[in-house]
């Protein structure tokens, strides 16, 4: 079966290799799009990374992250907005689809989720002249409220595609089923997001029941609740076929595992609980 539509975000195989290891990794077992980390692309160094990449005829579906806008001063701010537009720049380097933006949440001492999102926005606008001059589209991440203190007061997706429609074009969202999949609004602004085309990314793991630790315990896909081939089914069906990026934070079971039976497992399950099949849409 195809693997056109899987990409492996490589936070979920950090632990076992750099970018070149990982890009040598996915390549053996048939996957071609992946998405890497800012620090990964340090790592190695930009004009190696892009070397890669180019080289062995990689998609990227996204650089992971841009964001982090929220400060304590104007100096701060400042200087978020030029990080972000040194990671614009990395992004058009590695030819990436997409820059995907964890916005950031509450400066330090900070009570006010209010101005941290105001902040955010006012960050966006600063950046989104030059993401639009080298036609780089910048994807919101909405977070799940467990976040919101710390990494992203943004979190929701009818809130991610307010600031969208506030900001205008060259942004959109990034689709985090782990995020986003107990809003109860969920399908109706997947629906608005497809109908103004700000789907950019669609990123997808498991929420396991308990959850042990609130970011490095992201389960395989099928290990948990999520409906995640009912919420692909919703994302197409508003116009968005592009790849399902798998991202899995996990420091006490997939990062402690070998990278070659964690990228076997991610084509297993996708192929079992994520892709869509005829059958999945008579199911409706």
């Amino acid at each position: 079966m195809s693997l056109r539509n899987l990409s492996i975000n490589l936070a979920t195989v950090r632990q076992q290799y750099n970018l070149a290891q990982a890009v040598d990794a996915c390549l053996a077992q048939g996957i071609t799009s992946i998405a890497p980390w800012r620090d990964q692309i340090h790592e190695t160094g930009l004009a190696e990374a892009a070397e890669i990449i180019r080289s062995n005829q990689m998609r990227v579906t996204g650089l992971c992250r841009g964001g982090m806008f929220p400060a304590s001063d104007r100096g701060g701010l400042a200087a978020a907005v030029e990080d972000n537009k040194r990671a614009i720049d990395e992004a058009a380097a590695i030819g990436a689809d997409c820059l995907v933006m964890v916005v950031g949440g509450l400066p330090k001492g900070s009570r006010d989720i209010s101005a941290a999102r105001e902040m955010v926005v006012d960050g966006l606008a600063a950046i989104l002249p030059h993401a639009r001059a080298i036609r780089m589209p910048i994807a919101i991440e909405p977070l799940h409220p467990m976040y919101a203190a710390d990494r992203a007061c943004i979190n929701t997706l009818e809130h991610a595609l307010d600031v969208c429609e506030l900001l205008g074009d060259g942004v959109g969202v990034a689709i985090d089923a782990y995020h986003v999949w107990w809003d109860p609004k969920l399908r109706e602004q997947i629906v608005r997001a497809g109908a103004s085309n700000r789907i950019l990314a669609h990123h997808i793991c498991d929420w396991l029941v308990p959850t042990r630790d609130l970011l490095l315990d992201r389960g395989m896909m099928g290990d948990g609740v999520i409906d995640l081939r009912s919420i692909r089914r919703t994302i197409v069906e508003a116009g968005y076929d592009g790849p399902q990026e798998v991202e899995i934070f996990s420091s006490e079971n997939w990062w402690k595992r070998p990278g070659e039976e964690v990228l076997a497992t991610c084509i297993e399950r996708f192929h079992e609980v994520c892709e869509l099949h005829e059958k999945s849409f008579q199911e409706r």
